[in-house]
C-alpha cells in the first residue's frame, strides 16, 4: 500500500515515513504546538494576574511567565525552523519520524514539567525542561558537521548559548536567584540567531519577488557591514548579560538601534507594500532596533520601566513576531500552498502589533493594567487564528499528494 504521505519533493526518508502527516516534517509538530502553548502560557498567565486562576507551580508567575515565553515557546519555533532549514543548507534527510517524535516529545515534557507543583521536585523539573535545548543542539551540530556546511555552524552558537542560558535559569533558582541574568542571556542569544537569520531570509526572499518586478532598488546581500553589526550586537548583549543597565550600555544600544535601521533600509523593504508575506518580515524586523534604541532610553535616564517596555518590544515584536511570520511563511510553502496571505492570516500579523504596542503602554504606564489585559487577548487573538487557519495544512498531507 502506497504511504499516503508519499511525495515527488523531498528526502528519501520523508518518502518512506509512513506514520503520521505531523511528523513528516519538523516544522509541523513544533509550529502547531508552539502556536497551542503560546495560546495556553498566556491564558494562564492573565487569568493568574487577573485573580481568576492561580498559577501554582514551582516557580513564581511571572518568573514561569518569562522563562515559559523564552525557552518553551521560542525554544519550540526554533526548533521546527532548523529541523525545515538545516536540511535545505547540508542537502541531508531532515528529521522524521520516530527521531523528530523523541525530540518533540521531550520538549513537550519540559512544558508539562514546569507546569508542576511542589509535588514534584524542582531538580527533576529543571532537568526536564533543561536537556531540550542541549539535545536540538547536538542534533543540528551533527547535521551541519556531517554535511559539511560549514558557514552555517554560526546558527548554532546562539542555540547552544540559549541551552546555557536555561541551565543556568534553574541553577539560580535553586540557589535563591531571581533568574534575570539567564533571562538576559536567553534573550540575547534569541536576538543574535534573529539577526542571523533575519539577515538572509528577509534580503533573500525579497530579491526573489521583486526580481519578477520591474526594476528598481534590490536588497543588498550579506555582506561585512552585516558580520559587524550582529558581532557587535552580541557583544553589547552579553556585556547586558552580565550588566544589567548603565549609561555607558545604554549608549552603545542606542549606536546599535542605529546601525539596524540602517542595516534594515538596505534590504528594499519599501518596496513590498503590496506583498503584507514579505513587508511583515521587515516590519518585525525593525522592533530589533526599536527595541534596543528604546533600551538605551530606559538605561539613560535610570528608567526601569522604560526598559521593561523594551524587553517586551523584543520578545513580542521581535521573537514572537518574527516567528510567526516566519512560521507562516514556511507552513504556506512546506504544505504545497500559494506564498501569499489571507484576511485571516492578515488579521494574525495585525494582532502582533496591537499586542507588542499594548504591553509596551502597560509596561511604562503600570497604572493603565487595561493595556495589559488587552495585549494578552491580542496575543491570543493572534495564536488563535494562527492555530485556528494553519492547524490542518500541518496535521495534513502536503496539498496535492
Amino acid at each position: 500500500m502506497t504511504s499516503p504521505l508519499l511525495k515527488k519533493h523531498g528526502s528519501k526518508r520523508e518518502r518512506s515515513w509512513d506514520g503520521h502527516a505531523i511528523f513528516s516534517g519538523g516544522f509541523r509538530p513544533f509550529f502547531l504546538f508552539a502556536s497551542l502553548f503560546a495560546i495556553l502560557s498566556i491564558a494562564l498567565w492573565l487569568a493568574d494576574l487577573l485573580g481568576y486562576f492561580s498559577l501554582e507551580t514551582n516557580l513564581a508567575p511571572v518568573d514561569w511567565h518569562k522563562h515559559e515565553m523564552l525557552f518553551g515557546y521560542a525554544s519550540a519555533v526554533i526548533a521546527g525552523f532548523l529541523f525545515t532549514a538545516v536540511p535545505n543548507w547540508t542537502g541531508r534527510f531532515p528529521v522524521v519520524g520516530w527521531p523528530l517524535i523523541a525530540i518533540f516529545v521531550l520538549w513537550l515534557a519540559g512544558r508539562v514539567a514546569m507546569l508542576m507543583g511542589d509535588g514534584v521536585p524542582y531538580s527533576l523539573t529543571a532537568t526536564i525542561d533543561a536537556a531540550f535545548l542541549p539535545i536540538l543542539g547536538t542534533v543540528i551540530a551533527r547535521e551541519i558537521i556531517s554535511g559539511k556546511n560549514w558557514r552555517n555552524l554560526r546558527v548554532l552558537a546562539p542555540v547552544l548559548m540559549m541551552g546555557a542560558a536555561n541551565i543556568w535559569f534553574h541553577i539560580d533558582m535553586v540557589n535563591g536567584g531571581l533568574g534575570t541574568a539567564p533571562v538576559r542571556l536567553g534573550f540575547g542569544s534569541v536576538l543574535v540567531l534573529l539577526m542571523l537569520i533575519g539577515g538572509r531570509v528577509i534580503p533573500s526572499f525579497t530579491r526573489n519577488w521583486l526580481a519578477r518586478r520591474e526594476e528598481g532598488k534590490m536588497p543588498k546581500p550579506f555582506d561585512r557591514y552585516d558580520t559587524i553589526t550582529i558581532a557587535a550586537s552580541a557583544i553589547a548583549l552579553a556585556i547586558w548579560t552580565a550588566v544589567e543597565t548603565t549609561p555607558a550600555l545604554g549608549a552603545v544600544f542606542a549606536v546599535l538601534g542605529v546601525a539596524h535601521i540602517i542595516r534594515l533600509s538596505r534590504w528594499a523593504g519599501f518596496r513590498t507594500l503590496s506583498n503584507p508575506l514579505l513587508l511583515v518580515l521587515h516590519i518585525f524586523y525593525g522592533f530589533i532596533p526599536i527595541g534596543f534604541l528604546t533600551l538605551a532610553v530606559g538605561m539613560l535616564w535610570d528608567n526601569p520601566l522604560i526598559n521593561t517596555g523594551a524587553l517586551h518590544l523584543f520578545g513580542i515584536g521581535g521573537v514572537a513576531g518574527m516567528t510567526i511570520a516566519v512560521m507562516i511563511r514556511a507552513s504556506l510553502g512546506h504544505t504545497g500552498r500559494v506564498l501569499a496571505t489571507d484576511r485571516a492570516l492578515n488579521v494574525v500579523m495585525i494582532a502582533v502589533i496591537f499586542s507588542v504596542a499594548l504591553r509596551v503602554i502597560g509596561a511604562i504606564w503600570p497604572e493603565l493594567d487595561w493595556a495589559i489585559t488587552g495585549s494578552g487577548l491580542a496575543w491570543i487573538v493572534a495564536f488563535g487564528l494562527f492555530a485556528f487557519r494553519v492547524g490542518p495544512w500541518l496535521v495534513m498531507p502536503r496539498a496535492g499528494r
